[in-house]
């Protein structure tokens, strides 16, 4: 039931929390904000049921998971054929080694965050799977050397 929701400063400060920590109880979270639980619990259930909390997470380390290459794919397709494009995006869907997939504007028409054990496999993710969509004209590598910042939030 995704519908606006007007957000006031403790609404604010409830989001800034659980995106710090996730796992924090009710009792915490409504002391940190200043409202008794079962007060916060009805607020949480609207920025729940509103879309604004579209879910709870975990956050790993793809390092610590034995993933240490991690690349931005530009993808130009070969054509907007509709029925081409809903084939890679259910194939993008599939595929363990894409975290992220976006639609974008300009030179590609899709960007991946792909995540991967090292170079080696890269290399077969290109070769059997991206490169074997027919609907992939092109793809440009930008291998990531460092994360600045991820998981961040669209609170202003």
């Amino acid at each position: 039931m995704n519908q606006s929701v007007n957000l006031d400063d403790r609404d604010y400060q409830i989001l800034k929390l659980l995106l710090q920590d996730s796992r924090i109880s009710n009792a915490d979270l409504a002391d940190a904000v200043g409202m008794s639980t079962s007060a916060l619990w009805r607020r949480v259930r609207v920025l729940e049921d509103t879309g604004v909390i579209e879910r709870y997470g975990v956050v790993v380390n793809p390092k610590a998971m034995g993933l240490g290459f991690q690349a931005i794919v530009h993808v130009q397709l070969t054509r907007h054929d509709p029925e081409k494009i809903v084939d890679f995006i259910r194939a993008v869907e599939t595929s363990p080694e894409v975290q992220e997939c976006f639609a974008t504007t300009g030179q590609s028409d899709y960007h991946l965050r792909v995540l991967c054990a090292d170079l080696d496999r890269y290399n077969r993710f290109l070769e059997d799977f991206l490169f074997r969509l027919p609907a992939v004209a092109s793809a440009q590598t930008n291998v990531v050397l460092r994360t600045i910042k991820r998981g961040g939030s669209a609170l202003v």
